[in-house]
């Protein structure tokens, strides 16, 4: 079927048709851009979502856990399926939308020719037609003048009346017109073969051919629309393995949450170390009357006095916690070993700072290399630069590294201290005594406040009994000036559970350093003969056996690795014949066979007698 054929009178039909086309071609095209804008549009605010819900530096730690872990892959994945909305955008753009501008315009140039070329094969053939038209009407005109001159000739040769030149005048007129006549005749029959001949030609050949040539033009419009259609759809199908990737990807991360992990990871990162307080024994009012127990206690708790003080550190109320002022700040930590920590975060902590510092020693490391290969091409080629400009970044680069392994070998051991006092079974603090056994020296006051007393569940009574009371006041100041009064002193804070150095340090009941007077006289031979204002010291001679200041029970038990401490069982009881001066040890006494020593405060849960 052809236009030319069937549609051969329809010529300004086929022109609005085929205008129409690539009117809708043109359409599509718009479609496809618009389809594209979309696209990008759609990346875009893919992108900015994952933007705006990527964790914040504060939220860090919290994303340790598999949710948010899956959460954070997620998003990874639903960024990588912007990009593939964009990749579709881009080709629609470069294989489509370029393709249809082009084509609309080459089609519009090509239907503007045909177009043309069929108006100018009508318009001559109007033309011809007009010719013929003139031709048949010279014709009729001259047909009918001839017929008139032929009458008038005929009636003048009858009439007898006329003479003889008149009639021959009615010849030579009816001659002219005959004449004339077969002249427009032929010039007639002439245009009619002529027009005949073109517009069989027209409708038989030179327009079929135009016809012809729009109808090709409007099924290669037609084609091109389907083709774009189905490279539109391959576009995108071509992007589906990556997006079916994304996906799986989103379903593979959020196979990974596990909610028992989770668990674990929470106490891992919360717990804190301590175990939880004993109950509250009951005290018989009337035993303690009729004399059956010791001495009548008053099991009033700290933190029925200042709740805050038993706070743990490490949980949700540890900001709450106030620092203790007076002669105890000079002793205030600074916090770099994280001794104010639980054990278990003081770890974490302390493991986090070794992997960062090592990272920083690679990193710097890594620099200092690329300045000696530098130095040694300004050596072998001095035109490329002085290798003495290398010198001085080198020399910074190596007291970097020299400060940064110092800060790693102090980070290491603290960090395996803190190893060695979560290996305890109650993770609290194992310090090694190495004085001798007969004069147990007492520890630098203010050097572990992580044990003081309110680790302990320490209970206070109160007796009507001044002198006692006075003693204990003395003999407090006494420690305090005594460690102040010591510039060795390290004064750096251990939190509890974190095993203190044991090569001297001035944190362990063996350094022997800034020992309190309420120690054996021969514990300090410098001091031990005078108080804190340089008097004698009359309290207490060799061999006097030390007062009972309290009874404290054992709540963990307790290995002592070294002279100055003694072992203690779960639960079993002790005299305190020393208070804990603020540096988490307390001296006590075992009642079966007087042995003497030094343990954690935080070890122990304390009752004083009412005269402390």
């Amino acid at each position: 079927m052809s236009w030319g054929t069937e549609l051969w009178d329809q010529y300004e039909t086929i022109s609005l048709h085929t205008q129409k086309g690539i009117d809708f071609l043109e359409k599509y095209g718009h479609f496809i851009r618009d389809r594209c804008a979309i696209e990008m549009e759609y990346a875009g605010k893919l992108r900015r979502l994952v933007k705006n819900y990527q964790p914040k530096k504060k939220d860090e730690e919290d994303y340790q856990y598999s949710p948010c872990r899956a959460f954070k892959h997620v998003m990874t994945e639903i960024n990588d399926l912007a990009g593939q909305h964009e990749v579709i955008a881009e080709n629609l753009q470069s294989n489509v939308i370029r393709e249809v501008s082009i084509l609309v315009k080459d089609f519009k140039e090509e239907r503007k020719k045909h177009l043309q070329e069929g108006a100018r094969m009508m318009a001559n053939l109007s033309a011809q037609i007009n010719s013929l038209d003139r031709a048949r009407k010279n014709y009729e005109k001259a047909f009918k003048e001839a017929e008139r001159a032929l009458d008038n000739f005929q009636r003048a040769d009858a009439d007898l009346n006329l003479s003889r030149a008149e009639v021959e005048k009615q010849r030579m007129n009816m001659t002219i017109k005959s004449q004339q006549c077969e002249e427009t005749k032929n010039e007639y029959a002439n245009q009619l073969q002529k027009t005949n001949d073109l517009q069989n030609q027209h409708y038989h050949t030179m327009m079929p051919d135009v016809f012809h040539q729009l109808q090709e033009l409007d099924e290669k419009r037609i084609k091109n629309i389907k083709n774009f259609m189905i490279q539109s759809v391959d576009i995108e199908r071509n992007v589906f393995p990556i997006i079916s990737k994304c996906l799986d990807g989103i379903v593979r991360a959020s196979e990974q949450i596990n909610e028992k992990e989770d668990t674990l990871m929470v106490i891992e990162r919360y717990k804190s170390g301590f175990q939880p307080p004993e109950d509250f024994p009951f005290e018989d009012l009337s035993a303690i009357k009729s004399g059956e127990v010791p001495a009548p206690i008053n099991t009033v708790a700290i933190t029925s006095i200042r709740p805050e003080a038993m706070t743990i550190k490490g949980t949700m109320s540890a900001g709450k916690i106030k620092k203790r002022v007076g002669i105890f700040g000079i002793f205030s930590s600074n916090k770099e070993d994280y001794s104010d920590l639980p054990p278990n975060q003081r770890k974490k902590k302390l493991q986090l700072r070794v992997e960062d510092i090592m990272a920083k020693i690679q990193q710097e490391t890594a620099a200092r290399d690329g300045l000696m290969k530098m130095k040694g091409v300004y050596e072998q080629n001095p035109a490329l630069g002085d290798p003495m400009s290398i010198e001085g970044q080198l020399n910074e680069s190596g007291h970097k590294l020299d400060k940064l392994r110092l800060e790693l070998q102090k980070y290491q051991g603290y960090l395996e201290e803190a190893i060695e006092g979560i290996n305890n079974k109650s993770g609290q603090q194992s310090v090694v005594l190495s004085v001798s056994p007969s004069a147990p020296s007492r520890r630098n006051k203010g050097t572990a406040p992580g044990h003081h007393l309110n680790g302990g569940h320490l209970h206070r009574h109160h007796r009507n009994s001044g002198g006692s009371g006075g003693e204990e006041d003395s003999l407090s100041r006494s420690a305090s000036d005594s460690s102040v009064s010591n510039p060795t002193v390290n004064h750096k804070q251990s939190a509890p559970g974190t095993p203190l150095p044991s090569h001297g340090s001035s944190n362990s009941p063996e350094s022997g350093l800034g020992t309190s007077h309420t120690s054996l006289p021969d514990s300090d031979p410098e001091h031990g003969d005078s108080d804190a204002q340089g008097h004698p010291g009359s309290d207490y001679c060799d061999g006097e056996v030390l007062p009972a200041l309290g009874i404290c029970k054992a709540l963990y038990p307790f290995e002592a690795t070294s002279e100055g401490s003694i072992p203690m069982q779960d639960g079993e009881e002790l005299h305190i014949i020393e208070l804990d001066q603020g540096d988490g040890w307390t001296r006590v006494r075992r009642q079966i066979d007087m042995e003497e020593g030094f343990v954690p405060t935080s070890y122990i849960e304390c009752t004083l007698f009412n005269s402390c």
